[in-house]
């Protein structure tokens, strides 16, 4: 049991930061950010917010060393510094042991862009990314994310990956019509 614990998982990640002069443990760190994004923290400073609101908390629970709890600076280097895809299939892996996705279930399939879409690539305003999301609107919950850089990369081999990193059957795909190509189907 214990190979399923989320600690156990998170310490698999490459830690980002150089090592001297660091304080905190990666995980401490990744579960501090997993709790207050779950509590409705988004982002750096709205993190470092949670951080001072649960300082009693975090410091009870976790007993960090001398009662030192990251700032808002090191969630930031973390966040920025650990391999996103490494990060969500660690999470996903994870999760999957506490969601029930059954046989016949609507799995949504959709890209989001931040600040919207642009139809010129050589724009600046164009560089930004792309999240890819798969949704379970039974359980209401995302099972998969994954990112792309919007100039660089094409949703359709991103959402095949997605698909096939969780290795689900008997489940119905909603997806844009952008997908309904010959490979992805022979993948479904």
């Amino acid at each position: 049991m214990k190979k399923n614990r989320l600690v156990t998982k998170l310490s698999k990640i490459k830690d980002p930061r150089r090592g001297e002069g660091q304080r905190h443990n990666l995980v401490f760190i990744l579960l501090i950010i997993i709790m207050s994004t779950m509590s409705g923290y988004y982002g750096y400073r709205a993190i470092g917010d949670f951080i001072k609101r649960n300082k009693k908390d975090l410091i009870k629970y976790f007993k960090p060393e001398k009662k030192r709890l990251p700032s808002y600076s090191t969630i930031r280097r973390v966040i920025k510094g650990i391999d996103f895809n490494d990060f969500t299939m660690i999470f996903y892996e994870w999760s999957k042991n506490y969601i029930e996705i059954k046989k016949g279930d609507w799995l949504n399939i959709d890209g989001k862009a931040i600040k919207g879409t642009f139809d010129k690539n050589n724009i600046k305003r164009q560089h930004f990314v792309n999240l890819i999301s798969i949704f379970s609107e039974q359980t209401g919950t995302i099972l998969s994310v994954g990112k792309i850089l919007n100039s660089k990369e094409s949703e359709i081999p991103k959402v095949r990956e997605l698909i096939e990193r969780l290795d689900i059957k008997g489940v119905v795909f909603t997806i844009d019509a952008l997908h309904c190509q010959k490979k992805l189907q022979e993948k479904l």
